[in-house]
């Protein structure tokens, strides 16, 4: 586990652990003032559903309660993000030449981006899942490989990333951009608070909570 991160919150509220590496969900978590530590998961991302809304729930969950068996009494986050197109998931890519198919499938299309998001505390369990559409412009042969070759979308699912060199890929976001990244802050804003968690100091049960 690492040291606490954020800032805000303080030792308000219940103990807070995000179940990600992601450095990205990190910095996102840390913009809502919530005081955490770092545990990853370890839970193998696997699942044999194959709707993607479903998925990233399902993922999220089991994410979170690989770490909640490890620290009863904190609130656990947990995330996964999914990214398909035409009913088709596209996971991580193994390694460059299959991240240009993946950015050469999504050019000119439109695809969804589905992030899970799951609270956990006490055996209490909290799942919602957002939606965003993402439109890439379209890209020219020499575009895509020039993309691949930044190494940026290896770690990915749907094989880039939104927030750095990729946003010169998307014409067009449909829904909260923060779920592009990686963790909706809506909906975690929403979940924490349910629990317990202050964000911007503000706990659940006050007005605009």
């Amino acid at each position: 586990m690492s040291d606490p991160q954020g800032s805000g919150a303080g030792d308000a509220g219940p103990q807070v652990i995000l179940a990600s590496g992601s450095p990205r969900r990190r910095e996102l978590l840390g913009l809502l003032g919530v005081r955490f530590t770092v545990q990853v998961s370890g839970e193998a991302e696997d699942s044999s559903d194959t709707d993607p809304a479903r998925l990233a729930a399902e993922l999220a969950r089991l994410k979170g309660r690989a770490v909640a068996r490890t620290a009863p009494g904190a609130v656990v986050l947990a995330a996964d993000t999914v990214v398909a197109i035409e009913g088709e998931l596209l996971g991580k890519p193994a390694d460059r030449a299959e991240n240009e198919a993946f950015v050469r499938r999504l050019s000119g299309r439109t695809h969804e981006v589905f992030t899970g998001v799951a609270v956990l505390q006490g055996g209490r369990e909290q799942v919602e899942v957002a939606r965003t559409a993402v439109t890439f412009r379209a890209l020219s042969d020499a575009e895509i490989a020039y993309y691949a070759a930044t190494g940026e979308g290896l770690d990915k699912a749907g094989g880039y990333g939104i927030q750095a060199v990729g946003m010169a890929l998307v014409a067009r976001v449909d829904g909260e951009y923060a779920n592009v990244v990686g963790l909706p802050l809506t909906v975690t804003t929403r979940l924490l608070r349910a629990a317990g968690v202050p964000v911007w100091g503000q706990a659940a049960g006050v007005p605009g909570a």
